[in-house]
């Protein structure tokens, strides 16, 4: 796994936002790759009008919501980092993307996403026959990927996430809708859940990846559950990151990711150089302390994890 990254997603330009250029700078010295137009595939997840009303803000420089800001060049920006992802879909890579995406359902744009990516290149595979399995590790719900995949028994998607937190959803009893039920996992930690219990919650991902038996592994690559993360309360550290590369390598062949979010950009770099070290299987290039949960967050933990296992005893086995 390489980095995919071309210095077209900073003109996605968002001033002082959370979500902004330095997340991206702070990667020095990075090989430009040429990456495709991806104006061809938003039309696979999001309708006619979310992708003409995207491309009108840009030219605005409008808000499409509260916290989601755009600049004249975000449309270019946003279709780069489609075509980005898709291109790391084909190659095994991690796209290092922005805006992210995971947020962005069919009609709408939100949470900073104004396409959703991951979803994108995913129904691409989907459409080719492929079993996909989406693991979504950033510190939010993927909402928009949840709503896109609810009634898929061909895309899994798994998501760790704080709750509660934005986008306010995203607990145990959400599994999914038609023939997609039993294929949305929500495992939805305690805010100050530290290391012990965010491995706990890949651990049962992993197991229900076993089991789906998934051609391609689609990862959405979000690192706002570390520790020093500014908008969320969780307590991950790098090391997490580089156990979850690494247990994805053993469970699968075929992994790709994409960046969502992560704003603490001092170390932002840290985490996704670990994740993707994992991945190769190399050494960890940063090893931290790993952080552990008090007995009260390990107790509503449990409560909900056995919950969820509950709700999905039909469909899929724990050990």
């Amino acid at each position: 796994m390489k980095l995919i990254y071309n210095p077209i997603v900073l003109q996605h330009d968002t001033g002082l936002h959370p979500e902004n250029i330095k997340r991206l700078e702070v990667f020095e010295d990075l090989p430009i790759t040429e990456v495709p137009d991806g104006s061809q595939w938003p039309p696979l997840v999001h309708n006619a009008h979310h992708i003409e009303r995207v491309r009108a803000a840009c030219e605005s420089s409008a808000h499409l919501d509260p916290d989601t800001m755009t600049s004249p060049h975000s449309y270019e920006a946003a279709v780069r980092a489609v075509g980005a992802t898709v291109l790391a879909s084909e190659q095994g890579d991690f796209a290092l993307v922005r805006p992210p995406g995971h947020h962005a359902d069919p009609h709408r744009a939100t949470g900073f996403c104004l396409f959703n990516n991951v979803a994108i290149a995913a129904q691409r595979l989907a459409d080719q026959g492929k079993r996909v399995f989406i693991f979504d590790f950033d510190g939010h719900l993927g909402d928009g990927t949840s709503h896109i995949f609810e009634e898929s028994d061909q895309v899994l998607y798994c998501s760790i996430h704080q709750y509660p937190a934005f986008p306010g959803h995203g607990y145990v009893n959400e599994i999914g809708t038609g023939n997609g039920r039993g294929y949305t996992i929500n495992l939805p930690l305690p805010a100050e859940s530290g290391d012990d219990i965010f491995m706990d919650a890949v651990n049962t991902c992993t197991q229900i990846l076993e089991q789906f038996k998934p051609d391609v592994v689609a990862v959405s690559a979000g690192f706002d559950a570390h520790q020093y993360d500014l908008l969320l309360q969780l307590r991950a550290t790098e090391s997490s990151f580089y156990k979850i590369g690494r247990l994805l390598r053993e469970r699968s062949p075929n992994i790709f990711a994409t960046l969502e979010g992560g704003y603490n950009v001092a170390v932002l770099p840290q985490c996704v150089y670990n994740f993707m070290a994992g991945v190769n299987g190399d050494p960890m290039p940063f090893d931290r302390k790993e952080t552990s949960s008090s007995r009260s967050i390990w107790e509503e933990y449990e409560l909900r994890s056995h919950t969820l296992m509950g709700n999905l005893r039909h469909w899929w086995k724990f050990w």
